[in-house]
């Protein structure tokens, strides 16, 4: 076509196909970004809705809510700085959490433990304990720590008598850190 304006021809800011003002070309630009944004906004409200239905059939749950129990901390033998300390904890949440590290003012270390039964040469069971890094606590559920099965080697700063209280700090991945006291039992309690 020529541009010398006859039959609706090029004038120069895009193809107009009617009214010699331009109107067609401007009510298609604007339905074209209309039907641009729908697209995203409907995705985002099916997203929203979805999320909704999840949240209210109580598929999405409740952050671990972490309690510790009073623990016990076994008076170390004498001419022995280390001991063993229990607590059992409870996740009274959805969701699962995993005990990371504990600290105490009293304690210059203490290190999460796992005991595992080993065949020893003989033909005997012994008892093998290795530090872990973590110690999952389930949704729901109690971890009842043991002397046998999961405890803490504790280094103690300082001489302990049976029946102090020693404070503790649980550190968990979610739950964060959760004050805990342990009482100085015997050893062979």
């Amino acid at each position: 076509m020529s541009g010398d304006g006859q039959h609706g021809g090029y004038r120069g800011g895009g193809e107009c196909h009617g009214a010699a003002d331009g109107r067609p070309f401007v009510r298609r630009r604007v339905r074209d970004g209309l039907v641009a944004a729908v697209v995203p906004v409907t995705v985002c409200l099916a997203a929203l809705v979805g999320l909704t239905a999840w949240t209210t059939a109580g598929a999405a749950g409740s952050p671990p809510r972490i309690e510790a129990g009073v623990g016990h901390l076994r008076l170390p033998r004498a001419a022995d700085d280390r001991s063993t300390a229990v607590f059992r904890i409870t996740n009274l949440g959805d969701a699962p959490d995993q005990l990371l590290s504990v600290s105490s003012p009293a304690a210059e270390e203490a290190v999460l433990t796992r005991h595992e039964p080993v065949e020893a040469g003989t033909g005997d069971r012994a008892d093998a304990a290795r530090p872990v890094t973590s110690v999952t606590v389930p949704a729901g559920r109690t971890l009842t720590m043991t002397p046998n099965s999961l405890d803490l080697v504790v280094k103690v700063r300082t001489p302990l008598r049976v029946g102090d209280t020693v404070p503790f700090v649980l550190h968990f991945r979610r739950g964060g850190p959760v004050g805990a006291v342990a009482f100085v039992v015997p050893f062979d309690n």
